[in-house]
This record gives structure tokens, C-alpha cells and sequence, in this order.
């Protein structure tokens, strides 16, 4: 969203910059798609702020431990483990 500016060959949209995040998390973007990203950053305040929620949720989620599952939601998470298991054996 480059508020009302015309968009570059080189810019990258919402769809795009969603599907960048995890990469971008992890470093593992090139440099020029490291700038890309964030100049759609610098310009996006809702691709902004799902960064900010994606941090959040990782910064959280590596608080959890096995004690503060209840029962049905460690059932929940091996079974989701096991469909994902079963499927990458697939490929």
C-alpha cells in the first residue's frame, strides 16, 4: 500500500510482504529483498503492524510449556504434528 503513489516495478504489495514475514523474521531474505520489504514497510502501516503481531505471537508462543496445555490441547497439537508428518511424507 503506497498510499495513493504509483507502484515501481520493484515494490512488492500486501499479498507479497505477508508471505515475506517469515523469511524476513528468520534473515532469510537476500539484501535487496531485505529493502524491498522494508521500504513497503516504511509506506504500510497494516503490513507494519502484522509484523509487529507476528513478533508478539513468536515472543509469546516460546513462553508456552507442555505444563500450561490442557490435556485436549496437547491431543490437539499431536494429532495437527501427525497430519503434518503424514503429509510432508507424501511429497
Amino acid at each position: 500500500m503506497r498510499l495513493g503513489l504509483p507502484l515501481r516495478r520493484r515494490d512488492i504489495v500486501c499479498q507479497q510482504a505477508v508471505e515475506l514475514v517469515t523469511d524476513y523474521l528468520e534473515n532469510a531474505l537476500s539484501a535487496a529483498g531485505r529493502r524491498r520489504f522494508e521500504r513497503h514497510l516504511a509506506d504500510c502501516p497494516h503490513c507494519t503492524e502484522y509484523l509487529a503481531q507476528m513478533r508478539a505471537t513468536i515472543e509469546l508462543a516460546g513462553q508456552v510449556t507442555a505444563d500450561d496445555l490442557t490435556p485436549q490441547m496437547q491431543d490437539e497439537f499431536i494429532a495437527l504434528y501427525r497430519q503434518w508428518q503424514a503429509a510432508s511424507e507424501g511429497d
